[in-house]
């Protein structure tokens, strides 16, 4: 059983352990272990004990009295009923009366039986004793007293282990506006919370913003490195378009786009040619900056003249989208879904969707977006912390009105509509993930830079903000996804001009809480801890009863195996999306295999972009090079390549080439080895190709170390007991069973 942190050990007055020391001055002590004096005597060291083996000895170790042993059974049994709070006070109790000699108690057998008998009866005592019954008289009592007493230690250790069982530690020092909810939180669960820091490591970070402190080396952070660059509207447009050009059904839930300043003029050649194609389109787009949050510099445009092309375009690039001009209406209001969505781990991919969120108003009746309505942001504009200032928001208590309502009181006005509302939610959810499988094969490269392989540091889990809008055909469109989604569960109401205050707001409190609350216990670190616990407890509970079948009510320790941490807590709120349904989606990770192969010829651990040395290591380890395509022409790809990402202003900190451009690089490899087939079948192709030549090469490595390690080991005598093979010895027999496999799977896609 673990100890206690020295920070979370109850003092003795909270233990109920504390007792008058007999030293004749009354004063409050914890007592060490006793230990026997030459006299027979206890001697006791005055002082707090954090040692958590400061418990009653065994009775083969204690003194033998029959008044003195059934004192101590009665304090061991009290110690079982109690939870294991109180041995200390039953230590106490027998240094108290001092050490009776032991021949007091087994004298007088000794002299009635023949040779031997002194043994003979302290183990028929000792054995009575085990089973609940024994003689009458001195010795009588003081082997039910010690019976009784190893009874109530077992107790008090199962007790024990029930009663210090460690709460799991908070760090919510950070934690921003999400402070409130988490509070609620951590009172529910009952875990401990230091909203101040703490010196000494902590199970769980909770951050606010970012994945910033690199002096944590354990325990869990709720942020991921990289995630807030990732979901930028540019990296997202940029990583839901790769997936786009290779399953481009798959992924048209996400409005096309262009980023700028650097593909306006492929965005006006583009609206050009569709507007000579069809003459009767007449299309309105958003432009959002890259950077913007909480709806901040967010405009309207019928035209790509429009577009605001002054300075601040070019130090503040951003992406402009196709606007959704027939949404889903509710009381004549435009409106999306903020749903929460839980990343609870990378490798494995773990995905959670809330099964409640947000439904967000507009303040002003929907029109579809023309010349005189396309600044009327109260219309066309969704985000909370706009029209918040609208005179026409409605705070309400109740989740079926207002500005801000559940998405579940959404669902069930639809239901009663004779919407399917069982297709909207496979569409959200396979939205969902095909959103994240998009996103992570970079998170990847982020992760292995700040908590590289083999050094200390953090795992980490993440609630993203996903905000949905549906067409009025239901069909569910992405508009972005938050990293720093707001969990404030009160709203600001001006009580007179300039005086404000905070309110209460019913409806998020019922969404977020439960967001948060869930998520902890999903990621609760005892959790596996407990189980284990729980089991090793039922055993000795059962070990116990079967002793105890003798013994009388009053005698028997009360076990609580039933009682759990999140007893009493409603169901959870968050349900697993994947890997429950990766065999359907499996087929869309091809991006996060070309990862694991730029992550690979990284070289240097830690960094982020791949040198040219790594690149060519890349080419002749895969293959890929022959007369067509000399390590010269791979040079200048490499250069070509790089150069274009860079000047895109894609992080300068490092020169190289970034994971977007290795990715290009390869699809352009692909389309050249494999001419004849579609996009996603060349790169599929190709990826078979460089992992079995890749495997290859692994088990060649492998062999040429095993006959390194034979070479040596044959100049160590053989031992007389015969061979022994280790599970290394089979290694390269499965090698070579996986690279035939590959080797199976590139023909079949090959030919």
């Amino acid at each position: 059983m673990a100890a206690p942190r020295p920070s979370e050990m109850a003092s003795p007055e909270e233990a109920g352990g504390s007792a008058r020391s007999q030293n004749g001055r009354g004063c409050r002590t914890t007592l060490l272990p006793a230990r026997r004096s030459e006299r027979g005597y206890r001697l006791t060291a005055i002082g707090p004990s954090r040692s958590p083996s400061a418990a009653p000895l065994s009775w083969q170790q204690a003194g033998s009295g029959g008044r003195q042993g059934h004192g101590r059974g009665e304090r061991g049994g009290m110690e079982g009923k109690a939870g294991g709070t109180r041995r200390r006070a039953a230590a106490r109790g027998r240094g108290r009366r001092g050490c009776p000699p032991r021949r007091r108690a087994a004298g007088r057998p000794a002299r009635r039986g023949a040779a031997g008998g002194r043994g003979a009866v302290r183990r028929g005592a000792r054995e009575r004793c085990r089973r609940g019954a024994g003689p009458q008289g001195p010795a009588g009592r003081t082997a039910r007293g010690r019976g009784r007493r190893a009874q109530g230690r077992r107790g008090g250790e199962e007790g024990g282990r029930a009663g210090r069982r460690p709460r799991v530690t908070v760090d919510s020092s950070k934690a921003k506006t999400s402070l409130e909810a988490l509070k609620i939180s951590l009172r529910q669960l009952r875990w401990k919370e230091f909203p101040f820091g703490r010196r000494l490591p902590c199970d769980i970070y909770w951050h606010g913003v970012s994945f910033h402190d690199n002096d944590i080396f354990s325990g869990q952070v709720n942020k991921f490195p990289g995630m807030t660059e990732m979901v930028r509207k540019i990296t997202l447009s940029r990583a839901v378009r790769t997936m786009q050009d290779l399953f481009p059904l798959e992924y048209n839930f996400y409005p096309r786009s262009w980023i700028l300043p650097e593909e306006f003029p492929l965005f006006v050649a583009e609206v050009r040619m569709m507007k000579d194609s069809d003459p009767s389109w007449k299309p309105t787009f958003i432009v959002k900056p890259d950077g913007g949050c909480q709806g901040d510099g967010i405009y309207l445009i019928k035209d790509p003249s429009d577009i605001r092309l002054t300075g601040s375009i070019q130090s503040r690039p951003a992406v402009v989208q196709e606007y959704i001009c027939k949404p889903l209406l509710v009381d004549k209001l435009k409106f999306d879904i903020r749903l929460y969505v839980l990343l609870k781990s990378l490798e494995p991919l773990e995905i959670y969707i809330a099964k409640d969120g947000l439904s967000r108003f507009c303040t002003e009746p929907y029109q579809e977006p023309t010349l005189k309505n396309l600044h009327q942001v109260f219309m066309h504009l969704t985000n909370y912390s706009l029209n918040i200032h609208s005179g026409n928001f409605i705070h309400s208590d109740n989740v079926n009105t207002g500005s801000k309502r559940t998405f579940s009181s959404i669902l069930c006005r639809l239901s009663s509509r004779g919407a399917d509302v069982k297709k909207l939610w496979s569409d959200i959810i396979s939205l969902v993930i095909k959103t994240i499988i998009a996103l992570t094969p970079e998170l990847k490269v982020y992760y292995q830079s700040d908590i590289p392989v083999g050094k200390p540091g953090p795992t980490c889990f993440q609630i993203l903000g996903f905000d949905i809008l549906l067409m009025k055909n239901l069909k569910p469109m992405l508009l972005e996804v938050n990293a720093n989604p707001s969990m404030r569960i009160e709203h600001e109401q001006e009580l007179s001009p300039g005086v404000f205050e905070n309110v209460p707001s019913p409806v998020d409190e019922e969404v977020k809480v439960a967001v948060i609350r869930d998520t902890l216990r999903l990621v609760d670190p005892q959790k596996k801890k407990r189980k284990d616990s729980q089991c090793q407890t039922l055993e000795h509970v059962s070990e116990a009863n079967e002793e105890l079948l003798d013994a009388g009510p009053a005698d028997r320790p009360e076990y609580d195996t039933t009682k759990s941490p999140e007893a009493g807590l409603p169901s959870l709120c968050l349900k697993q999306v994947f890997p429950k349904y990766a065999k359907q989606f499996n087929y869309l990770r091809l991006v996060d295999r070309v990862a694991a192969l730029f992550i690979r010829f990284l070289g240097v651990k830690g960094t982020k972009k791949l040198g040219p040395t790594g690149f060519r290591t890349f080419i002749r380890n895969c293959k890929l090079s022959n007369s067509n395509f000399s390590m010269a022409s791979v040079d200048i790809l490499y250069i070509d390549i790089t150069r274009r990402w860079n000047s895109m202003g894609i992080d300068h900190k490092e020169s190289g080439m970034c994971l977007q451009a290795f990715v290009e690089a390869f699809f352009c490899l692909a389309q050249k080895k494999y001419k004849s087939l579609p996009l996603h079948e060349q790169v599929a192709s190709l990826i078979h190709f460089c992992e079995y030549h890749l495997a290859a090469l692994d088990e060649k490595r492998l062999v040429c170390g095993r006959a390194i390690v034979d070479r040596r080991s044959a100049v160590v005598p053989c031992q007389a007991d015969g061979l022994h093979l280790t599970p290394a010895a089979y290694t390269p027999l499965l090698n070579r069973t996986a690279t035939v496999s590959k080797f199976a799977d590139y023909r079949s896609h090959r030919y």
